[in-house]
């Protein structure tokens, strides 16, 4: 796989531990991936995931903290502040 490209209507850019998407439309999507392969993320990639869309969602740590909790399952916290898809 290159370090860079196109997936659909995505670019993609490989980094350290994961890789970022970004869409047609400036939707930004980063996911790093743990030893086991699971696309893992954190707080922070959720709030600039917010911020890339059309209606910008600005939205506080606390706020982040409360919707992961809300969603486990299925989302799974696999080391502190990191978390991914139950499998």
């Amino acid at each position: 796989m290159s370090r860079s490209g196109h997936v659909g209507t995505y670019s993609y850019t490989v980094h350290g531990a994961g890789c970022r998407f970004v869409s047609d439309n400036g939707i930004e999507v980063d996911v790093d991936f743990a030893a086991d392969g699971r696309e893992v993320f954190d707080l922070w990639r959720l709030l600039c995931y917010g911020l890339s869309l059309p209606e910008p969602l600005d939205v506080t740590d606390e706020d982040l903290r409360s919707a992961v909790r809300s969603l486990q399952p299925p989302l799974t916290e696999v080391q502190p502040g990191w978390f991914s898809v139950a499998s």
